[in-house]
């Protein structure tokens, strides 16, 4: 069977929000499986602050991989990431999405799983999704 956890940068829980991935007030984790998206926690950024006019600071995308490595993600979805993601794509398979439902996400995740997935056992630098219409 198939099943990814998946972090949702949200600032509501609800809808993704319009900043850079890092700076999500939260990650809500959704274990994803073809029948279903099952919500299971929501957790607080706690990651460092980036220092002033340092985009792409190594020390923030640290604290963001530790923080959703300790929850054993695989993928990551945002609207917007910011330079670190040539970082975090490392660690997790990035999803870019400009539906603001986090539910309607869930359902494009679940077609996609199998992609999803093989992309996860890659090692090195994996793909960028784009799931913006």
């Amino acid at each position: 069977m198939f099943e990814l956890k998946v972090a949702f940068a949200t600032d509501d829980g609800e809808t993704l929000m319009d900043r850079h991935f890092g700076d999500a007030k939260f990650y809500d984790i959704y274990k994803i499986t073809p029948e279903q998206a099952h919500y299971l926690k929501r957790i607080e950024n706690s990651s460092p602050d980036e220092k002033e006019h340092a985009h792409g600071d190594p020390v923030k995308a640290r604290g963001v991989t530790q923080l959703l490595a300790h929850e054993e993600t695989h993928v990551v979805v945002s609207k917007v990431f910011g330079p670190n993601i040539k970082r975090i794509r490392k660690k997790f398979v990035c999803v870019m999405a400009n539906n603001n439902s986090i539910s309607q996400i869930n359902k494009l995740l679940q077609s996609n799983l199998e992609v999803l997935q093989r992309e996860w056992h890659r090692d090195g630098d994996r793909q960028i999704f784009n799931f913006k219409q």
